[in-house]
């Protein structure tokens, strides 16, 4: 049996295309090895490159993984995968690199250098086919082994922001047709899971580039009359798409979740214009302030982007001060790096990377304060969560995440698992997760 490998780097969008990219494997016949670094005989990783720390992992990674495997095929795709070819090229540990655009052909490119019959490249029509939606096909299960599945209904980006490369790794913002979405949450309620995450590079565009267009407001309609999944849990959303109609519909469904994680970036105005950003500050504290006023436990995150160019003291301290005002549950803090080919590469007034450092520490201390009062705040509330498959490793119980992303840990026996049991929220542990016990429904 030949087995392979896939490791994934970045965001929800790379952990499904990979999901998808590795039950072709299945189909085709390849077997996952049972070592996490091999043996195997195809290794593949799924690259990132939305930071140059991103990159670095990513060619440490391949690096490992031919040291691991020398007799192996090691083929890297995603996002670096497009934007530095040359330089992955250049460690000389990989067979082939393959572009996002023809990361749908991996499989039939790894059966191509088996048998030494190349694979001809070429991007895949960006219409229905991009998303191969294998979670529809008999026989196949993209989710993986996932007790809250991902499901990718839109890819690409149109925003351009000065710093970042996704929109030129990625393309042009692109949909999944609406009947194609309810066919897949369709099979996944049918295959027994009891939620699904919607995911995108840009979900908030979702619809506006189909004919004729719609939006992601629609569709979340749709999939609650369809009434084929338990409840829907929303990636990374924009706060301009945010709007009210959005928010009130969460807020009157408990079948959409009550967690909402939406980038920031920046805290001062004069960072999020350069930033090409189109709100300000005082916007995304409207919506975060109608998020609580309508779901008073919702749980928000944030990204913040640390140490952009011209970000002076005073504006780290406005960005400070925001997330201070706000009932941020959790942030995602990401020190700026330069990415050659956007407008921000070539910006004169650098932050010092020291200063960096110092910023990303103290935002992450803010973020972790947010997540302790979060949790503090849940408890004694009676929560429903889909109990996973496997056991925390380190306590050895059961384990799940409510509707405002809380992990829970209770005692239980194995014929939970799989179940959307109601739990009482009892002490934090850490951050984000809590000790909790099952309640009768």
């Amino acid at each position: 049996m030949r087995t392979f490998i896939i490791k994934t780097l970045g965001c929800k969008v790379n952990q499904y295309e990979s999901e998808v990219i590795s039950a072709g494997l299945v189909a085709s016949g390849w077997e996952r090895a049972a070592g996490s670094w091999g043996p195997a005989d195809l290794c593949i990783v799924n690259t990132c490159t939305v930071t140059g720390r991103g990159d670095m992992q990513s060619r440490q990674m391949i690096r490992r993984l031919r040291r691991e495997n020398p007799q192996s095929i090691v083929i890297a795709t995603g996002c670096y995968a497009t934007t530095g070819a040359e330089e992955l090229d250049a460690t000389n540990c990989v067979d082939r690199v393959v572009p996002h655009s023809d990361k749908h052909r991996v499989p039939a490119i790894a059966e191509g250098i088996m048998a030494h019959h190349p694979v001809a490249s070429g991007p895949l029509e960006r219409t229905h086919g991009f998303f191969e939606c294998r979670l529809t096909m008999p026989g196949t299960d993209a989710s993986g082994s996932r007790t809250r599945p991902f499901l990718k209904i839109q890819d690409g980006c149109n925003a351009f922001c000065t710093y970042c490369i996704v929109p030129y790794a990625r393309g042009r913002s692109v949909s999944m047709p609406p009947d194609d979405v309810l066919a897949a949450v369709r099979a996944l309620g049918d295959a027994g899971y009891h939620e699904v995450v919607l995911t995108g590079i840009h979900i908030g565009a979702y619809g506006l580039d189909l004919s004729p267009p719609t939006s992601l407001y629609a569709l979340l309609c749709r999939i609650l009359e369809s009434g084929n999944i338990k409840r829907i849990r929303l990636s990374s959303i924009e706060p301009r798409e945010l709007t009210d109609d959005l928010i009130q519909l969460a807020a009157d469904h408990d079948g959409i979740c009550d967690h909402f994680h939406i980038p920031l970036q920046s805290g001062a105005d004069a960072i999020l214009k350069k930033m090409g950003r189109p709100y300000m500050s005082s916007f995304f504290a409207d919506r975060v302030e109608r998020i609580k006023a309508l779901m008073p436990h919702a749980a928000i995150g944030a990204d913040i982007l640390a140490g952009f160019p011209g970000e002076d003291d005073r504006a780290f301290e406005e960005t400070c001060d925001l997330i201070v005002s706000l009932p941020v549950t959790y942030l995602h803090v990401f020190p700026f790096s330069p990415r050659k080919g956007t407008p921000a590469w070539d910006y004169s007034d650098h932050v010092p990377p020291a200063v960096i450092k110092e910023r990303t520490t103290r935002l992450r201390h803010l973020g972790n304060a947010g997540k302790t009062a979060f949790s503090a705040g849940e408890q004694g509330r009676i929560l429903y969560v889909p109990v996973e498959g496997k056991r925390d490793q380190d306590s050895g119980r059961l384990k799940g995440v409510t509707a405002n992303y809380l992990t829970v840990l209770f005692d239980g026996p194995d014929d939970l698992k799989g179940a959307f049991v109601p739990v009482k929220i009892g002490n934090p542990v850490k951050g984000l997760c809590v000790r909790a016990q099952v309640e009768k429904s």
